[in-house]
């Protein structure tokens, strides 16, 4: 039903009142009536919804408002009596039609226009009228109009004193949850200038702000969503809150699947340098928080897991410039100190060794089978997070940069209760994986227990190391050249000359049970690829050269052994993803792709690949690729672009000609070297007498000797 509301500056003539009431009741509409008059000006019976007298407004608000309103001229008299009344303020905004009844109200209807924009406003009956007679005619055209325009201008709000901009605000902010408005350009560009409006409160406008991103994004304007954070953070002056809307900017455009590295570097930096504050204040706890917002802003998931590129790979100092100039990061990444070095291998008794990881053991079994028979080693194995103790302990990321920091120290006490035995039973601990494990053994002062952490690949690429107390770490293993250089640019105190010992170790594989016979007669034209559960993987790269394969022979097919990608990971996996759902959707018809999924014997899985593919942007050193070797297939390395052109990359780690740069220079070794089963059976034979005698665990066996039971 259409709402009038009547503004009156003087009391209206009863015969014309009653007339226009029943003519707008006649066209289905409700009336209300404001205006500077007594309310007993007004007769009863008129069928109004709603009265209310300016007049008695003014006198509720005390004999000085009156004596101030007075003061004023007609139409100032009514707008200043009618914007401090609640009664009023309300019956404005749910108005669809606002009507000055004399030229002392235009103003007041004006105004109340302002923030009830989707209302038409009128002076006099007439118009009022027709605008009712229009908006019954076309109920939809209106109700889109309506949704467009439930925001106030701009210019409202700048308009507006300290107090005036809560109520309008506020107001308008309560009125607009619906997404169905932020759907609409009108709707979206006009919040976007509300929060950036001038003289709002930083409170109000943070609110706001969150607020209206929320319903963008629910209204399908993610990219709105983003830009109404910024804008809200660049007008406000309160460091916390705008580091807050900062961050929020920075993650609500990773949640729509992008990144925009200018927007998520500005928004670390502005937490470092909030951290920094807090920490020249001595308030470890808040310092703690920052920081743990500027390194989750600074290692996401979707930039450096579910991308194709790293900036971090590409730049390292660069990328971690703003961290190395922060004084909290400098405080949670000093030396912390231990009460003495770490004691030689004992001589009268087996050494004591601990294995210990958070979860993942999978690369752990022949290392753990080897010294669970030497006769002179007594090794254990611990899982942090089935221990119901050190798993919350483990868990707490922040609260370990806080107690760096000075604070937070019952986690000091609780993570030395819980690993005191462990590190009082052991002479050496094996932390695989540098991720929380690792930060959680050196919390606490390891004494003479000796202390070996191993990083593979992923951890590089997240803020664990930072977490890492480096000078309570004896040795640091590297599964690939390329992967201690990088570690070393992120990691400062590993090239410090008093810091741990890096140290080279291929991983532990046993590769004698992947040789077996090829079976069947294709195998020769079978392309396979292990793993293609993450982006890293890049197995759309391994589709091309499949394409560029079957433009000269249509025998070739491609295999893929393990899971797919997780589409849950991120926004940006799941775009990934979708790409490749494509690809695939046009070639497994054909038989050109076969997705054999997990699998618990892999080797028999290869013993029908005659090519093994590692189309990876970055490995740690690619365990399935050297597994395919052994088995028999054609090893292709695409020259991994996290490292391609550096120092040590996969052309340093695999034989020059196993490594290619494109998908044209894979194809061209594939179709090469299997155009005859002589070629194919020769270049096969030599790969896998190579990686045998180079990384089968007996041949890898004896370094981890050197390193675990040195004395």
């Amino acid at each position: 039903m259409t709402q009038v509301l009547l503004i009156a500056g003087a009391p209206p003539q009863e015969a014309v009142l009653r007339a226009s009431v029943e003519q707008f009741r006649a066209a289905g509409a409700t009336v209300e009536l404001v205006g500077l008059f007594a309310p007993d000006d007004i007769e009863p019976g008129l069928g109004l919804a709603g009265l209310r007298s300016l007049k008695t407004a003014a006198a509720e608000r005390g004999k000085a408002f009156e004596k101030r309103v007075a003061k004023l001229s007609a139409p100032r008299r009514v707008w200043a009596s009618a914007e401090r009344d609640r009664q009023v303020r309300r019956a404005g905004r749910r108005a669809h039609v606002l009507v000055a009844l004399d030229a002392s109200a235009v103003y007041a209807v004006w105004r109340l226009a302002q923030v009830n924009r989707k209302a038409h406003a009128v002076f006099g009956i007439a118009p009022a009228l027709k605008a009712v007679e229009e908006r019954r005619a076309r109920p939809l055209h209106h109700a889109l109009r309506d949704a467009a325009r439930t925001v106030p201008t701009p210019a409202t709000v700048g308009r507006s004193t300290r107090g005036a901009a809560r109520r309008v605000v506020g107001g308008a902010l309560r009125r607009a949850s619906s997404p169905a408005v932020m759907r609409t350009t009108l709707g979206a560009r006009s919040w976007r200038g509300v929060v950036a409006a001038p003289k709002v409160p930083d409170r109000l406008r943070a609110k706001l702000a969150r607020r209206v991103s929320l319903s963008m994004a629910k209204g399908g304007r993610k990219a709105g969503a983003t830009l109404v954070l910024g804008d809200a953070a660049r007008r406000t002056t309160d460091r916390a809150l705008r580091a807050a809307l900062l961050a929020e900017a920075a993650q609500a455009d990773l949640a729509r699947g992008h990144d925009d590295p200018a927007l998520r570097r500005t928004a670390y930096e502005a937490a470092l340098a909030l951290a920094d504050r807090r920490h020249a204040k001595g308030d470890a706890k808040g310092a703690a928080a920052s920081l743990s917002s500027a390194l989750t802003l600074a290692f996401p998931r979707a930039v450096h897991f579910d991308s194709l590129s790293s900036p971090l790979a590409a730049d390292p100092a660069g990328y971690l410039a703003p961290f190395r100039a922060s004084t909290a990061f400098q405080a949670l990444t000093a030396p912390r100190g231990r009460t003495a070095p770490a004691a030689p291998a004992p001589a009268d008794r087996p050494l004591r060794l601990l294995v210990t990881t958070y979860s993942n053991a999978n690369f752990l079994h022949p290392i753990r089978e080897r010294y669970a028979d030497h006769p002179g080693v007594e090794v254990r194995f611990l899982d942090l997070k089935e221990d119901g103790t050190l798993r919350p302990l483990a868990r707490g990321g922040q609260r370990m940069m806080e107690h760096a920091l000075g604070g937070a120290p019952a986690l000091g006490e609780q993570a030395g209760a819980a690993l005191r035995p462990h590190l009082e039973w052991a002479d050496t601990v094996f932390v695989d994986w540098c991720t929380n494990a690792a930060a959680l053994f050196t919390l606490v002062d390891p004494g003479t227990t000796r202390i070996v952490v191993r990083l593979h690949s992923y951890e590089a690429f997240t803020l664990w190391p930072h977490l890492v107390a480096w000078d309570r770490v004896d040795d640091v293993v590297f599964v690939g050249d390329h992967l201690r250089d990088l570690a070393v640019a992120c990691l400062p105190p590993l090239a410090e000359p008093d810091g741990p010992a890096l140290h080279v170790i291929a991983n532990a594989m046993d590769l004698e049970r992947f040789r077996r016979e090829k079976t069947g007669a294709d195998a020769r034209f079978t392309v396979g690829l292990i793993g293609a559960g993450v982006v890293a993987k890049d197995p759309r790269w391994a589709v091309e050269v499949l394409r560029l394969l079957r433009e000269h022979d249509e025998r070739y097919r491609l295999v893929v052994i393990g899971d797919g990608l997780d589409r849950k990971a991120s926004p940006a996996a799941r775009a990934y993803d979708d790409l490749l759902r494509k690809d695939l959707a046009e070639l497994e018809p054909t038989g050109a792709v076969r997705l054999l999924g997990r699998t618990e014997d892999v080797p028999e899985a290869l013993t029908g690949v005659g090519v093994i593919l590692s189309s990876s942007v970055r490995e740690s050193f690619h365990c399935g690729l050297v597994e395919g070797a052994v088995s028999g297939a054609l090893p292709v390395v695409r020259d991994w672009p996290f490292f391609a052109g550096k120092e040590h990359s996969a052309r340093t780690l695999f034989p020059a000609d196993w490594v290619v740069a494109t998908p044209r220079e894979a194809a061209d070794r594939v179709l090469a070297l299997t155009a005859t089963e002589e070629k194919w059976r020769k270049a096969t034979a030599d790969a896998a007498e190579h990686a045998l005698t180079t990384w089968d665990w007996p041949v890898i066996a004896p370094g981890f000797d050197r390193l675990l039971l040195k004395g």
